[in-house]
């Protein structure tokens, strides 16, 4: 019993599960530091958790500190940070309303498929490139956006590198969202006609 203890924290105290735990906490100073205006420590924040994000995954699969926990904190730290942030800055009037509304039918989409995979009993479909690709593009280009809010050099390149991102990643979520439905159908069709 007490070697299962010890193996069931080893998994639950890795560093990834740490660093996405840290992400978590960070959501609410972010949007703490929006609504007071500190817009140049809300960008830090997002930058932070942009290379945390990275880090969690690197060290996990290299140092072998995958776990069934990080699997799951690491995209809900992703989806929180996206979600506060553009909600965010469309409060803020930094970006505008019709995009929220297009990344959250996204994850709308992806999320009424749920059911279907219960129903067959199937798993959760991994991660396509095209999907992290898109992550990445949104995490980099949020923060960039609201640095763009600054009346500068680094506002003014800020707003057009961070909008080029955004695009780029709104686009590729989507993708990789039309492309998990294909994923799904085609499991589903596979075991309707096994």
């Amino acid at each position: 019993m007490n070697e299962d203890l010890r193996s069931l924290r080893a998994q639950l105290w890795t560093v990834p599960n740490l660093l996405s735990v840290a992400r978590l906490i960070g959501v609410p100073v972010f949007l703490w530091l929006i609504a007071t205006r500190h817009d140049l420590w809300a960008f830090w924040v997002l930058v932070i958790s942009g290379v945390t994000d990275y880090l969690d995954g690197q060290i996990a699969r290299r140092f072998g500190q995958v776990t069934r926990l990080g699997q799951l904190l690491d995209p809900l730290a992703d989806r929180l940070y996206i979600l506060s942030t553009i909600v965010a800055l469309a409060w803020r009037s930094m970006i505008p309303w019709w995009l929220v509304v297009a990344l959250l039918a996204r994850e709308v989409m992806v999320f009424a498929l749920g059911p279907t995979l219960r129903k067959h009993q199937l798993p959760i479909p991994p991660v396509h490139f095209i999907g992290k690709a898109a992550t990445f593009c949104l995490i980099y280009g949020f923060p960039l956006v609201l640095l763009g809010s600054l009346d500068n050099g680094w506002g003014h390149t800020g707003r057009v590198v961070g909008w080029a991102f955004v695009w780029w990643g709104t686009a590729l979520y989507w993708l990789a969202g039309l492309m998990y439905v294909g994923q799904v159908r085609g499991m589903v069709q596979r075991v309707r006609t096994a």
